[in-house]
């Protein structure tokens, strides 16, 4: 059985927003269009495998804005969580498995379905 660490509350609500962030920015990537600027169809079949997108309008600028927003918030929360002063005070295997376990909080909290 793992050891449970006594994790901050700061620490756990920025790797709890960290999820968050990181669920929106890749639900908002997968609707938006593939290329970030307009685009034509292309198809290539030279190569090993035959290669073909269609046509892309690219991004809106409230979209760009949207998701420069997102990656700048999920870097803030990642230069937080892991320069956070709770690391220091565990030293190396610990650390490591302190880390893994607070990545893995939030599914511990989470209230089990029957």
């Amino acid at each position: 059985m793992a050891t449970p660490y006594d994790f901050p509350s700061d620490l756990l609500a920025g790797q709890e927003e960290l999820h968050q962030v990181r669920a929106e920015l890749s639900a908002l990537l997968k609707r938006l269009p593939w290329s970030v600027v307009p685009v034509d169809a292309f198809s290539d079949d030279n190569g090993w495998r035959k290669v073909e997108r269609p046509a892309s309008p690219g991004w809106t600028e409230d979209e760009q804005a949207h998701v420069e927003k997102l990656r700048r918030r999920e870097h803030e929360l990642t230069i937080f969580i892991s320069g956070h002063r709770y690391w220091s005070e565990l030293a190396g295997a610990e650390r490591v498995d302190a880390r893994s376990q607070l990545k893995h909080a939030h599914e511990a909290s989470a209230p089990q379905e029957s």
